[in-house]
């Protein structure tokens, strides 16, 4: 009778760490699948550039502080953040920012709604009477699989 129960308890604890070990190797694969995804997504980042006018950088930042920003925002326009280069001649008067999208089609689709915002249209009016910007330039970039930030 002791045997049997020696058995049973031995067959147990056996089912127990297979249990385990399948449970552990399906969590781990999960997981590594989980950054094989992201790494795989559409999401894509927008890096602009904008050139201003010889001394109007500050009010262009202003722009972007008071008003822009809280427009990009409500058009679900994800800044991730905004510069402005020191110490190099070549990029003097020069402001930039980087946004993050699910997709590229998410970031034409949002675009798109704030050019169509009255509030924007506002922005852009004052922008033809007091020109702060001589040249924007703006780039699509998707993370490398390696990209700490995806």
């Amino acid at each position: 009778m002791k045997i049997n129960s020696w058995n049973s308890n031995r067959w147990t604890v056996v089912g127990i760490a297979l249990f385990s070990f399948a449970a552990g190797s399906l969590i781990t694969a999960r997981l590594m699948h989980g950054n094989q995804v992201r790494a795989d997504s559409n999401r894509v980042f927008e890096l602009r550039v904008y050139h201003a006018v010889p001394g109007k950088l500050p009010a262009l930042e202003a722009r972007f502080r008071d008003t822009t920003s809280k427009l990009l925002a409500k058009h679900n326009l994800k800044v991730l953040g905004y510069w402005v280069p020191e110490g190099a001649p070549a990029w003097d008067n020069t402001f930039v920012d980087i946004l993050a999208y699910a997709s590229q089609e998410e970031a034409k689709k949002n675009w798109a709604a704030l050019v169509a915002d009255p509030e924007f249209q506002e922005v852009i009016k004052s922008e033809q009477a007091n020109k702060l910007v001589e040249k924007e330039e703006s780039t699509y970039m998707r993370p490398t699989d390696f990209s700490p930030l995806q």
